[in-house]
């Protein structure tokens, strides 16, 4: 049966055991809840998520490596861009960032850009990502004003096609992801001037 969670140690398990197991050179790039766990905002994830930029070649051979890792390690691994579920908003490759404490030979470990993967997260909208969301915002990675500017952009390249959901229904996330944002802003005013 596999572990629930994922916490940074396993995480870094991993990516040691991938590093040593494949040779070539390539990026990989935390997303989701893993950026979180990664840099110490959250103890733990449902799984380990992340992208790679492999050269073509040898993409199968990493992939079958990843599959035995996570199988061996018994936790769930993810595989997946935010690209393969929505357009990305310009500058999204020069918003990567690095990870820090992480190994970099020859796989070198960046968390893909923040906004994009706010962006992918509100499109699939369970809570877990809209609190991963929120930790990004709370952290300063990610602001509202961005946000909103990149999406100006965005927002006439969604249709059911390129986001798999009504572009109605994913303002009405995005809404729904500031309306908690506000609450929170207040919560943590109120606390601060008491």
């Amino acid at each position: 049966m596999r572990r629930l969670y994922v916490n940074r140690d396993t995480m870094l398990n991993f990516i040691a055991r991938l590093q040593a197991s494949f040779p070539f050179e390539g990026n990989l790039y935390l997303v989701g809840e893993s950026i979180q766990v990664f840099e110490g905002w959250s103890d733990v994830s449902r799984c380990l998520e992340f992208t790679a930029e492999i050269d073509p070649q040898h993409l199968k051979g990493f992939l079958q490596i990843v599959r035995s890792l996570s199988e061996e390690m018994d936790i769930a691994v993810i595989v997946e861009s935010p690209a393969d579920i929505i357009p990305l908003p310009k500058g999204f490759k020069e918003r990567a960032r690095p990870a820090a404490s992480a190994s970099t030979a020859p796989l070198t470990i960046y968390y893909f850009d923040p906004y994009s993967v706010a962006f992918r997260l509100i499109t699939r909208g369970d809570e877990p990502d809209y609190f991963t969301v929120l930790a990004f915002l709370t952290q300063g990675w990610i602001s509202i004003e961005t946000m909103n500017g990149l999406l100006s952009g965005l927002l006439p390249q969604f249709n059911k096609e390129t986001i798999s959901q009504d572009p109605a229904e994913f303002r009405r996330k995005y809404r729904g992801l500031l309306q908690m944002w506000r609450e929170m802003e207040k919560k943590r005013r109120g606390e601060i001037e008491q």
